[in-house]
């Protein structure tokens, strides 16, 4: 047998619970008009302007979003139809309220990750200081997000904001960091020899030629985003992960089943539109030029029968 290893008797548990014990005794007022403030002034306005469109309306502008951003009238034909289909559901204002949760955490996440991004694009420190702090965020599971969270904001829509923001962080600042480092050296020693301050380097030269791999990062955080939407009903936030819990708590299949397609088909919407904006014009232009040349070239097969015929 194996001699036994003397364990040391650690834990992180009383520490833990005291440090947030006593950020709530000290600073739970702030957070409680924090949550006030989002609620009254974000939230509730986001999703009462949803909600004050008529659905036709809004199917139809995202259908021409979709478009704009895919050039493709089958792409938003089909987005069309999926919103449609929800609506057949009838889980309209559930995926509406869904959304609004979704299109606030992506705009938290943006406000704090880009400049995030920037910053350890620039500073090698910063980069090596929040590696390890943002593998540890996506690693860590979901779950133990929303214990502090609860215990900071209470149930409701704000938690579920905070805790989707943490877990859908990461991906947009690594890839911030990413499109900013990855930048074509030559580019830059040129825009630094025609005199560019380290401003208009940034803004006019890195951040343009990174927004595919920004709005990659944007993509991402949208579907891991939509990814907490089931764990989000659990601390009370309304939306189409209601249906889904439901269907667990009684065993509903078709209830769950419904509710997910729903998700989905709000993930593959946000996912192709997002994707579209993401890429360049000119790869855009690549990817419908085989679909121009096959057209030329049947074109050219069918000219010399049509003259032969004639």
């Amino acid at each position: 047998m194996f001699p036994e290893i003397p364990f040391p008797d650690l834990s992180i548990i009383d520490p833990v619970n005291n440090g947030v014990d006593w950020i709530v005794a000290h600073w739970g007022s702030f957070f409680r008009e924090l949550s006030n403030g989002m609620r009254d002034h974000l939230l509730n306005p986001i999703n009462r302007g949803l909600q004050w469109t008529p659905p036709y309306l809004f199917i139809v502008v995202v259908g021409l979003l979709a478009w704009h951003a895919t050039r493709k009238w089958g792409m938003a034909l089909g987005i069309m139809l999926g919103l449609f289909l929800i609506g057949s559901f009838g889980l309209w204002n559930k995926m509406l309220l869904t959304t609004t949760l979704m299109l606030v955490s992506t705009l938290v996440s943006v406000l704090i990750g880009i400049p995030t991004g920037i910053w350890m694009a620039r500073s090698d420190r910063f980069r090596n200081f929040m590696l390890p702090v943002l593998d540890v965020m996506q690693t860590m599971p979901s779950f133990v997000y929303l214990i502090p969270v609860i215990m900071l904001f209470s149930l409701g829509q704000v938690p579920a904001v905070f805790a989707t923001v943490i877990y859908a962080l990461p991906p947009l600042i690594r890839l911030t960091d990413l499109g900013i480092r990855q930048v074509d050296g030559e580019v830059l020693e040129a825009a630094r020899s025609f005199g560019t301050t380290d401003q208009q380097l940034l803004w006019k030269v890195q951040m343009p030629l990174a927004r595919p791999s920004i709005m990659a990062g944007i993509n991402q955080t949208i579907m891991m985003a939509l990814a907490m939407v089931v764990l989000a009903s659990m601390i009370g936030a309304r939306g189409l992960g209601q249906d889904v819990l439901a269907g667990i708590n009684t065993l509903d299949i078709g209830v769950g089943l419904q509710g997910g397609i729903a998700i989905v088909i709000l993930a593959i919407v946000i996912d192709r539109i997002t994707q579209g904006y993401g890429t360049p014009r000119r790869a855009k232009h690549k990817l419908n030029q085989p679909t121009a040349t096959a057209t030329k070239a049947r074109a050219s097969e069918d000219s010399p029968q049509q003259e032969v015929k004639a």
